[in-house]
């Protein structure tokens, strides 16, 4: 199928590792120039590389921390000035910390707010004005999960992330009459560095973390990083021209209760 990419610019935040890396090379195997941040320079600058070999793809690879101003003010500005605009937003950003209601402190709240909430917020505003002049956009939010379902012990996530998807579904409204569609995507487990750090904290090796993290799966696994970006480049694609303000899961059926 052609996904009609070839050509386009697309921005993918904290793309040095897992999902991030994936959908950035997803989207350069189509033919999209890629520009891609993350907060170490050198794991930024190899992600850049092993994209570019890969794919044959552009890219443009830059250091900053997408919980401040400036940093995404001259990320979005720098790939402006390399590819002459935005086409495609992946705003992504790791997870806030895990914990319970009476272990979060106001700085872990704020911090919070910050990388699941703002972050967003900062990185729509800043590629809006060349989607707007194109009248052609795509934004993807990447959030979790717990947009559809409390999950135990990620308290500051269940409370912040769904006001991250209600902004999307809200700004889906707004930015239709200017071609801009924007959708919500909510992976689950997928085998990152981030979920095999949680074998540590379970007292497990690692082999026997991922078969009880699988269990209650109806898939009966972990997913990877490719099958969730696979979501991401079809949605920003010419073939996703009539889906906007939804927000998908990719979990293997993890989460059952809502639709």
């Amino acid at each position: 199928m052609d996904l009609g990419l070839g050509g386009k610019t697309a921005l993918v935040a904290a793309a040095s590792k897992g999902i991030g890396k994936a959908c950035a090379m997803g989207l350069a195997a189509e033919g999209v120039r890629v520009a891609i941040c993350a907060r170490t320079e050198a794991d930024i600058e190899a992600a850049a590389t092993e994209i570019r070999e890969r794919t044959g793809g552009e890219v443009l690879a830059m250091a900053g921390d997408v919980t401040r101003p400036a940093d995404v003010e001259r990320f979005v500005s720098s790939t402006t000035q390399r590819f002459g605009g935005v086409d495609i937003l992946v705003a992504n950003a790791g997870g806030p910390a895990r914990g319970y209601f009476d272990e979060a402190s106001d700085e872990q709240w704020r911090q919070a707010f910050e990388l699941s909430l703002m972050s967003v917020v900062r990185l729509i505003r800043a590629v809006l004005p060349s989607m707007r002049r194109n009248r052609w956009g795509r934004i993807l939010a990447v959030q979790s999960s717990t947009v559809k379902q409390p999950l135990p012990g990620l308290l500051l996530s269940n409370a912040l992330r769904p006001g991250a998807a209600g902004l999307l579904k809200s700004l889906s409204l707004e930015l239709g009459p200017d071609n801009i569609l924007l959708n919500t995507v909510c992976p689950g487990r997928i085998m990152t560095e981030r979920f095999l750090a949680g074998h540590t904290q379970a007292g497990k090796s690692v082999d026997d973390y991922v078969a009880t993290e699988a269990r209650d799966i109806p898939l009966g696994r972990i997913g990877t990083p490719e099958e969730f970006a696979n979501l991401v480049v079809f949605l920003a694609s010419e073939r996703a021209s009539y889906i906007t303000g939804t927000a998908i899961q990719v979990d293997g059926g993890m989460i059952r209760g809502l639709l």
